[in-house]
């Protein structure tokens, strides 16, 4: 059983300092010497870092910083940039995410997906939940229905919506429509669920929400979250990357990093002096 603490030291950057909390199912994503260029300009710089599995990962940093960006590569969304350049590795247990022949479309179905704001389909709640298995060809009614109850559960929207879910999915409010998108990317099982600011534009009751809903989906999934909200990424997280400048600047435990974080820098953000 692997209990991994940190990344591999030959691909440890001299410039970040990393403590992460242990995790005993080994690494989902292992990013080494990941370095990223739009055209002529570098946005990441040298970073390298585990991804535990199982664990929730919070990026933090401010607007600008690479965050994003980063958890854009971890399923290619990146690719259709115009003059994008990149170096390094992203691993999975079993590959190279950026290497030779990777089916990307696989690779999409394997690191769902929830943007910023609510992006449901106009089309019945039913069919938003089951959009992922149609277009992989399967049209059996039982595994569809199965399927779509099943991800709702796990999105905890399955018993506000069970009895409508011919309706349209954009008559559902901002909170439940998050969690109808959070629903679609689980429903074909995927490995690694990547969430960019899910809740940046949903009031607070929703926030709530989705927070929880996170709590209950860490375990089975493997969860990277960018976040702009330091107190929720406190409260969500297992483990926390402050970035800076396209820079990994500091990995650690969430209650480390942002009790007793190991460089000043980090210190700074934390407690408001910049950024």
């Amino acid at each position: 059983m692997s209990t991994a603490t940190a990344a591999p030291q030959e691909h440890r950057s001299a410039e970040t300092a990393y403590h992460i909390k242990a995790g005993t199912e080994g690494i989902a994503l292992d990013i080494r010497d990941f370095n990223l260029w739009y055209g002529k300009s570098q946005a990441l710089f040298d970073i390298n870092m585990p991804v535990q599995k199982g664990l929730v990962t919070a990026l933090i940093g401010p607007s600008g910083c690479g965050k994003s960006t980063l958890l854009r590569c971890l399923n290619r969304m990146n690719d259709l940039i115009d003059e994008l350049r990149i170096a390094g590795e992203i691993r999975t247990a079993q590959f190279d995410i950026y290497g030779p022949g990777v089916d990307v479309i696989a690779l999409r179905k394997r690191m769902g997906m929830v943007f910023q704001k609510p992006n449901p389909f106009a089309m019945s709640i039913f069919d938003n939940v089951v959009y992922p298995l149609r277009v992989d060809g399967i049209g059996n009614r039982a595994i569809l229905e199965e399927t779509c109850e099943r991800a709702l559960r796990a999105a905890a929207l399955w018993d506000e919506v069970k009895d409508r879910l011919k309706d349209s999915a954009l008559g559902l409010s901002g909170g439940q429509q998050q969690r109808l998108c959070i629903a679609r990317g689980i429903a074909s099982d995927p490995e690694v669920l990547l969430m960019d600011e899910p809740c940046s534009a949903l009031d607070p009751i929703a926030t709530a929400k989705i927070e929880d809903l996170i709590h209950q989906l860490s375990g089975h999934y493997t969860i990277v979250i960018v976040t702009h909200n330091m107190q929720q990424a406190a409260r969500v997280s297992d483990n926390v990357g402050f970035m800076y400048l396209g820079r990994l600047i500091e990995y650690g435990d969430t209650d480390t990093v942002f009790v007793n974080p190991k460089l000043t820098q980090t210190s700074d953000y934390i407690t408001g002096r910049f950024g």
